[in-house]
C-alpha cells in the first residue's frame, strides 16, 4: 500500500477523496491566471474574487490544490514577517516591523474568520504558540528575541515565561523557560488549503489539476495541455519554482520532514498538558515544532533542512526513516510519558528559501507579472496577508497593505550549481555542527 501524502492528507473531511479536478482542456483567456494551489494562490484568487466577483480567474496547479507544503507543514499558523523587524524599519521608517507583524497578528484571526464562514473544518483552535528554551544557550537566544520584540513595542503581544509557567502549559522536561504569544493557531493544514480551493470554485474561480506549468510567458502561462492568457499572471509556486523553465535560481527548495502518533490516551495529555491546543516549538537552530491536532495526535517536525543538487524534488511520497527516527527520540526526550505511543505517519515536504531569506510579493502593471512567496516554512499566516495583498496590488486598492517593505522586494538570485549546492548545503551544515558544540558545552 502506497504511503499517504502526509498525514494530513489521510485525514481530510468526510468525502474529499483527493480526485483530480479536470486538467485544462486547451487554450482560454482569463483575467488573472494564478500558478500554484497552495496557500500563496488560493488565498490570492479568494481575494481578487472577493475584491470583484465578475473577474475571470484560473488557478493552474500541477497536482492537486495543497499537494505541496501547504498539505505538509505542522499546522502552524503564526505571525512572521518573513524579515527582520530592524530591516523593515530601514526600510519602510520607524514601527514599520511592529505594524507589518501586528497585520501578520490580524492574519491569524482572518483566517479563523474565513474557516468560520466558509464552513472550513480544519480544526482551528487559537490557544496560542510556545518557543521552548531547554538549555542555556536556548534561554539567551529567547531571551535576546523577546527584548527585541520589546524593543519594537510588542511586548504586550509576547510574553518571556519562566520554567514554571513554561511547563504549566506544556509539561516539557529540561525547560528553562519560553517565549508565550497568544497570537497563533493550530490547523489541519491540507483541509485549510483544500476547504480555500472549494470556497474559491464557489466564488466563480476556476481550478485546473493536474495542469503544471512549463513557462510563464508575460501575460501567458503554457502548459501540456494548453496556454492561458490573462491580463495578470500571479507565481505562487514557492519551493516548486524551479520546474519553471528560467526560474531556476529564483527559490530553493529545502526538505523538511514530520511525524503523526497515535492518538495520546486523555490521562497522557493531562499530563503533558497543552490544554488548549498551544503551538510548541523546541528551540534549538534545528528546530522541532509540534501541535495537538484536533483528534488527539501529537504532529512534530523538523530536522530536515537539506537541499538536492539542481533544485530537485524527491518524488511523493517523501520520506526519511533515519530523521524520522531522530524526531521521535528527541519527542520522547522533551515528553518521556510518549515513549509507548506508537507512529503512525512519516512524510517530508519542501520549503520555499529565497537567496536573501526574505518573504516577498509584488506587481508589476507593466508587464503584468505578479507574484508571491519565499515563506521560508513559516506560511501558513503569511501567505494569508499575501495573498490580501497581491489582490490589493492588482484591483489596485488604497490599503496600507500596499505600503509594507515585502512589496514589490526583489530577492536575487541564487547561484548557478554546483555553487548553489555548496553554499546552501555548507549553511546546515555549519548550523548542525553550531548545536552540537552547544549541547557538548551545556
Amino acid at each position: 500500500m502506497t504511503a499517504p501524502i502526509s498525514y494530513w492528507h489521510d485525514s481530510l473531511e468526510p468525502g474529499d477523496t483527493l480526485t483530480p479536478r479536470p486538467p485544462l482542456p486547451g487554450d482560454r483567456d482569463a483575467d488573472v491566471a494564478v500558478v500554484g494551489a497552495g496557500f500563496g494562490g488560493l488565498w490570492t484568487a479568494y481575494y481578487l474574487l472577493k475584491a470583484d466577483p465578475t473577474l475571470r480567474v484560473v488557478v493552474l496547479e500541477a497536482e492537486t490544490a495543497g499537494f505541496g507544503a501547504s498539505g505538509r507543514n505542522g499546522g502552524w499558523c503564526v505571525p512572521e514577517t518573513g524579515s527582520p523587524l530592524d530591516v523593515l524599519d530601514r526600510e519602510g521608517g520607524a514601527g514599520t516591523g511592529a505594524a507589518m507583524l501586528r497585520a501578520m497578528h490580524g492574519a491569524v484571526d482572518e483566517i479563523g474568520a474565513v474557516c468560520a464562514g466558509e464552513g472550513i473544518d480544519c480544526g482551528f483552535a487559537k490557544g496560542g504558540a510556545l518557543w521552548l528554551a531547554s538549555d542555556a544557550r536556548q534561554l539567551r537566544r529567547i531571551s535576546r528575541r523577546h527584548a527585541m520584540l520589546v524593543q519594537h513595542g510588542l511586548g504586550d503581544a509576547y510574553a518571556l515565561l519562566d520554567p514554571v509557567k513554561t511547563v504549566a502549559r506544556v509539561n516539557a522536561t529540561g525547560m528553562y523557560g519560553s517565549i508565550f504569544t497568544p497570537h497563533a493557531a493550530a490547523v489541519h493544514p491540507a483541509r485549510l488549503a483544500r476547504g480555500i480551493a472549494r470556497a474559491v470554485e464557489r466564488m466563480g474561480g476556476t481550478i485546473y489539476e493536474k495542469t503544471p506549468a512549463r513557462r510563464i510567458e508575460g501575460r501567458r502561462v503554457v502548459t501540456a495541455s494548453g496556454t492561458v492568457s490573462a491580463n495578470v499572471v500571479v507565481r505562487t509556486t514557492e519551493a516548486y519554482t524551479a520546474s519553471l523553465e528560467g526560474h531556476d535560481r529564483m527559490i530553493v527548495p529545502v526538505e523538511n520532514f514530520m511525524i503523526a502518533t497515535e492518538p495520546v490516551p486523555d490521562h497522557l495529555w493531562a499530563e503533558m498538558g497543552v490544554a488548549n491546543r498551544e503551538l510548541f516549538e523546541d528551540s534549538p537552530v534545528m528546530l522541532a515544532y509540534g501541535q495537538r491536532t484536533a483528534d488527539g495526535r501529537i504532529a512534530w517536525g523538523g530536522m530536515g533542512a537539506s537541499y538536492r543538487m539542481g533544485s530537485k524534488i524527491a518524488p511523493t511520497p517523501m520520506q526519511a526513516p533515519k530523521i524520522a527516527a531522530l524526531l521521535r527520540a528527541r519527542l520522547v526526550e522533551r515528553f518521556p510519558m510518549l515513549r509507548d505511543i506508537k507512529i503512525t505517519h512519516h512524510w517530508g515536504g519542501v520549503m520555499g528559501m529565497t537567496r536573501d531569506m526574505r518573504s516577498t510579493v509584488g506587481y508589476d502593471p507593466a508587464t503584468g507579472e505578479a507574484w508571491a512567496g519565499g515563506f521560508g516554512g513559516a506560511g501558513v499566516a503569511p501567505s494569508n496577508l499575501a495573498g490580501r495583498t497581491v489582490a490589493a496590488l492588482v484591483t489596485r486598492a488604497d490599503t496600507d497593505l500596499v505600503r509594507f517593505p515585502w512589496v514589490n522586494h526583489r530577492c536575487g538570485k541564487w547561484e548557478p550549481e554546483p555553487l548553489r549546492w555548496i553554499g546552501v548545503a555548507g549553511t546546515f551544515a555549519r548550523l548542525r555542527m553550531g548545536e552540537r558544540l552547544s549541547q557538548l558545552k551545556n
